[in-house]
């Protein structure tokens, strides 16, 4: 029964069915990064020993004081303020579109997943014949002869570049999703009032599609904090000209398979959770206060 009164037994049952993904989430998700938060305060560590001189926040002062670290801060806020609105306004709106075509939808659905199942290395690639300053396509389509990935004031540009198009297929489909959820007696409805179709998008398709949009936004947020495939793929190993493009988790790579400072790359994982919870946690926030609002008009 589905409001049965759950037992001792029907819990351990419960339990035991899921016992082995518990099992994988504790092993890879739960305990590195525990492991992490204890790591980050280690000082005068050794990794191969694992013996640990002392406990402190050194390794946070230490980021306090590094100018790579504030670098790569700057570049990731940067990032991720420049891919997260736009992907999720363009697909927002290549989702309506797709959504009034009937013929050819599935071919267009699927031109538009591509991306999200390609590899990443293999994309770089492609974005590094496509941003090359001599006949790459991105400069003849703009008539520019930049050089995307050798000059340091667009190297990030062109990351998030890359990432945008990456990102789109998945979240059209979200949206798409989301907008087969939608009754259209609604839309009706609002056409018999006489909305418009500006109207119709803001007063009702928008609302129905908040849970979507937050869910894509958080998301979207997550994963492009973390952006580093593309990075590394794209400059060959490094963070670009200069240092153009070095983000977070560009950093604690470096800190941590380059440099050796595992204390430190473990500190910069931390600072860099708790900048995605703080973000995250900001944009439900406003997406909630949102719908409370939209509910009292």
């Amino acid at each position: 029964m589905l409001n049965a009164k759950p037992t001792l037994k029907s819990t351990l049952v419960a339990l035991l069915y899921l016992a082995p993904l518990l099992l994988i989430v504790g092993v890879f998700t739960l305990w590195p990064l525990l492991t992490s938060f204890l790591m980050s305060g280690y000082t005068h560590y050794n990794y191969f020993t694992n013996h640990v001189g002392g406990f402190g926040g050194a390794n946070f002062s230490y980021l306090w004081h590094d100018p790579n670290f504030h670098l790569a801060l700057r570049h990731t806020l940067i990032f991720v303020l420049g891919v997260v609105p736009a992907t999720v306004i363009l697909a927002l709106g290549i989702a309506l579109l797709l959504n009034r075509i009937t013929w050819l939808a599935t071919f267009f659905r699927t031109v538009y997943f591509l991306p999200f199942v390609t590899a990443t290395v293999a994309i770089s690639l492609v974005w590094g014949w496509l941003l090359r300053p001599d006949n790459g396509l991105i400069n003849l389509l703009f008539r520019t002869h930049i050089d995307w990935l050798n000059d340091p004031r667009y190297a990030l540009g062109a990351v998030i570049m890359v990432c945008i198009w990456q990102n789109l297929g998945v979240n059209i489909i979200l949206f798409l999703a989301g907008l087969g959820r939608i009754d259209r007696r609604y839309q009706a409805a609002a056409t018999l009032d006489g909305a418009s179709t500006w109207q119709r998008l803001t007063n009702v398709t928008w609302p129905l599609l908040l849970p979507m949009t937050v869910l894509i936004t958080v998301n979207a947020i997550v994963t492009n904090f973390k952006v580093f495939n593309q990075i590394y793929a794209l400059f060959h190993g490094t963070a670009g000209p200069g240092n153009a493009a070095l983000t977070l988790m560009y950093y604690l790579y470096q800190q941590f398979y380059v440099e050796n400072q595992y204390p430190v790359a473990a500190a910069c994982g931390v600072v860099l959770f708790a900048l995605i919870l703080l973000v995250t946690g900001l944009a439900a926030l406003y997406f909630h206060r949102h719908a409370w609002w939209e509910g009292r008009r």
